[in-house]
């Protein structure tokens, strides 16, 4: 292998070219969100003459209430009771996930040092901003990155609490316990999560001064991008690395799922949780901030009467307020539901409650959204855009609702996809496996499409009753509504999809325990808890709810890449605006049509960084795989022990790691240069680009994703309903899983990032660009541009599999 990439010596250079913009100055461009002030939001009553700031200070109050309602959750599941085999394998997990992830902040820190510098050189040098300025944005940006940072360590800790608690309430002989839990955890980390990111924009609002609140609302969305993109990506990577160097285990020397000789079950078990719960809790964090920043941008750089600015700002954290109240009040109400319904019973469909709860919380957060709109902005404009507001965001909310429905009819183990991929491994073996699972993938894609696509409609319908007296691009602020509104039961679209690695990783803490092997364990147990516990029920509740994880994890990434599309919208219009003086250019206007070259050249570029992604995070996979598998079977003992060793374990995880880290350099760095090459190079080519990137993203994504869950739960079936472990129909099953894994957990989750932070970033690149006399520009996009062209060359070749002499 070569000698890995030397990060430092990139951040320097990073560092020296983005200083270069200081050797020309050319014409300031326009005002951007860096010269926004806020207006006063004491001079708008509200509610009987209560100002806005009064209000939104009684927002830090409900904050405060996710936040705690947060932390009692997590102390509950960490007094559970759990057996001492099955909490040591959950700590080993724990510690493991701790050593990984504190790997990952360092290289997020020196990555923020590359975007510090472009921040400096941006707006100290060339648009000669205060230096205090300057500080607090890149001050906001390291509380971003901490943000996402600090919620991705709670979910990973409060999974690794959750899944041993889980392992061991399915030994008591009722399935209910094991759904309950993994769905505790999982709120949890919903309301914390919006909480903090809620609070932290509150404070923004309230307590920084007007002239400031501008540039850190724009460094707190770079820095959680910043740090959601890495934990993603890379938590992608390691996660499907182990995932598929423990499965082969299986067919190569015909073991059980999770057995603990094999060495890769530790590294899969880790990578459950930097995967499926570091990743998607910095995601959604960094989402739910990002959605709220390109909001807020838009109103302020739209409209210009302020009493409407103070009025819509207002109503826009109202209604974050409100998704904190309907989810609670949703959770609470279907847990008593459920206990009431499956508390005593002996059998249950894991799946019901959960779809029950998505539904509940999208009824309760509509109807909440109407009256709450009612009470705040009845009097904005001709009295009725409080309906039409309140409905364009329900157009969001049944998104979310509507697109688990959807992924469920594709990958969900009861759906007719999963059984015809079932139905075709029984021929067709691991071949038609694969190939049913396309299709599978292919028609999701286009049934969630034309459903985001009806909604979208919907919302620009409403948009064009009266909205265009208030605001310029009414349709743009309505797009921006509807991912508003996908987000509209964040802490239950965060707690569903979180419920997916407790479940995975409690099946496996079973297995690692080896509980059913212990000297007198029933006596023990019996004395101890009080119980006698039930192993055959036992696993069959946790195989049944890992089913129900996969497919529930399936649903929040469409929800999440859909508000990732669909809120870049008002981030591209935020770049329109400069570029075309506020609409006001329509020469300018006249270039954003496929009838300009440099616009269409964009959009055909986007598409093509798209499958360079798609390709590039896949063979990190790839090649981590092939060295772990290589591992292990050089490793494995079989006969005469019972457990693989903690060295062996460890050695795995090591392999996952570094084959993570170097892939996601190599992807962040060409994403990065080349979104500063391409900015550089034509303002129009760049906005082709970035729409590109967003429809290209879309689709890809969510095929990518729903592929990869209905091979997993096809799997699922194989083993759970067939129970056919072991025969050549499992074996099909387990490569088509194979194929599925960073289709699912890698390349289609790490396009939702990607896309925001391209945008975002494009934000501040583009802003860059114009100031710089043209000649210094087009250099700068030659130098750029060739940089992410050594990291696309690396992305393959630095980490190719050595290839056999013979």
């Amino acid at each position: 292998m070569k000698k890995p990439f030397n990060v430092t010596w990139v951040a320097r250079a990073g560092s020296v070219l983005g200083g270069l913009g200081i050797l020309l100055q050319a014409p300031k461009a326009m005002a951007s969100e860096a010269d926004l002030v806020l207006p006063d939001l004491q001079s708008v009553a509200f509610l009987g003459g209560i100002p806005g700031s009064t209000l939104l200070m009684w927002g830090l109050g409900i904050c405060l209430f996710g936040m705690v309602f947060g932390a009692i959750q997590y102390m509950g599941i960490r007094k559970l009771p759990v057996h001492s085999a099955m909490r040591e394998i959950s700590e080993l997990i724990y510690e493991t996930c701790k050593t990984y992830l504190i790997t990952q902040g360092k290289f997020i820190l020196v990555l923020w040092v590359l975007i510090g510098a472009i921040i400096v050189a941006y707006f100290g040098w060339l648009r000669q901003m205060e230096t205090i300025k300057v500080v607090s944005i890149l001050a906001a940006s390291l509380i971003g990155i901490l943000g996402s940072y600090t919620v991705a360590w709670f979910g990973m800790r409060i999974n690794t609490f959750a899944n041993s608690r889980t392992a061991f309430a399915s030994l008591g002989g009722k399935p209910f316990p094991t759904y309950e839990i993994p769905l505790r955890a999982g709120m949890s980390i919903g309301m914390l999560l919006i909480s903090i990111e809620l609070f932290v924009m509150l404070c923004i609002l309230l307590f920084v001064p007007a002239d400031f609140a501008g540039p850190c609302f724009i460094g707190f969305a770079i820095g959680e991008s910043l740090g959601a993109s890495v934990l993603r990506i890379a938590g992608g990577i390691f996660t499907k690395i182990a995932d598929i160097g423990s499965d082969l285990m299986k067919i190569v020397f015909k073991i059980k799922e999770d057995d603990a000789r094999n060495p890769g079950v530790i590294a899969d078990c880790a990578g459950d949780n930097a995967g499926d719960s570091v990743g998607p809790t910095a995601d959604g964090f960094e989402t739910y901030g990002v959605t709220g920043v390109a909001l807020i941008s838009f109103i302020l750089l739209a409209i210009k009467d302020p009493t409407v600015q103070i009025m819509l700002l207002v109503w826009i954290f109202a209604m974050r307020l409100v998704m904190i109240l309907a989810s609670a009040f949703s959770y609470w109400s279907n847990a008593a539901f459920a206990k009431m319904k499956y508390g005593n019973a002996d059998e249950m469909n894991f799946e019901k409650p959960l779809i029950t709860l998505v539904w509940l919380t999208s009824i309760v957060s509509i109807i909440l959204t109407y009256i709450a709109s009612y009470y705040l902005i009845s009097t904005l404009g001709d009295g009725t855009m409080w309906w039409k507001l309140a409905s364009i965001i329900t157009c969001g909310t049944i998104a979310g609702a509507l697109i688990p429905e959807l992924v469920n009819r594709f990958t969900s183990t009861e759906c007719a996809h999963v059984r015809n991929v079932v139905q075709c491994s029984k021929e067709g073996g691991a071949a038609l496996n694969i190939l049913s699972g396309l299709v599978a993938g292919n028609f999701s894609a286009y049934w969630m499409g034309l459903a985001i696509v009806v909604l979208m409609g919907g919302a620009y319908g409403l948009s064009m009753l009266g909205l265009d007296l208030l605001m310029l691009a009414p349709s743009v602020f309505a797009f921006g509504l509807v991912a508003f509104g996908f987000l509209s039961m964040g802490p239950v679209t965060i707690a569903v999809d979180s419920y997916g690695p407790v479940t995975d990783n409690a099946q496996s803490v079973y297995e690692l325990s080896l509980i059913e092997t212990l000297p007198n364990i029933k006596q023990n147990i019996q004395s101890e808890f009080g119980f006698q516990p039930d192993f055959t029920n036992a696993k069959r509740y946790l195989e049944a709810n890992d089913g129900a994880g996969n497919t529930f994890k399936a649903t929040a990434k469409p929800v999440l890449i859909g508000t990732a599309v669909v809120g870049s919208t008002t981030m591209i219009f935020s770049i329109i605006m400069i570029l075309t003086n506020g609409l006001a250019d329509a020469a300018a206007i006249a270039k954003l049509s496929i009838l300009s070259p440099p616009f269409l050249l964009g959009l055909m570029m986007g598409g093509a960084i798209i499958y360079w992604f798609t390709g590039a995070s896949i063979n990190a996979v790839t090649t981590g795989a092939y060295y772990a598998v290589e591992f292990i079977k050089k490793n494995i003992k079989l006969e005469g022990v019972e457990k693989a060793s903690v060295e062996d374990s460890k050695k795995v995880v090591e392999i996952c790691t570094k084959f993570a880290q170097k892939g996601m350099i190599n992807l962040f760095l060409t994403v990065f240069f080349t979104t500063l090459a391409f900015a550089c190079l034509d303002s129009f080519f760049f906005i082709g680009y970035l729409i590109s990137i967003a429809l290209f993203g879309l689709y890809q994504a969510i095929f990518m994703a729903n592929a990869g869950g209905a091979w997993d739960n096809a799997k699922k079936v194989v083993e759970t309903e067939l129970q056919a472990k072991g025969t050549e129909l499992h074996d099909a099953s387990i490569v088509g899983d194979t194929v599925g894994d960073p289709f699912k957990d890698t390349s289609s989750v790490a396009l939702n990032p990607i896309i925001k932070f391209t945008t975002l970033f494009g934000l501040l690149a583009i802003e860059l660009a114009i100031e710089l006399a043209p000649q210094v520009a087009l250099t700068l996009a030659a130098v750029f541009f060739a940089l992410s062209l050594v990291f696309v060359h690396r992305s393959f070749f630095s980490m190719r599999i050595k290839v056999d002499e013979h």
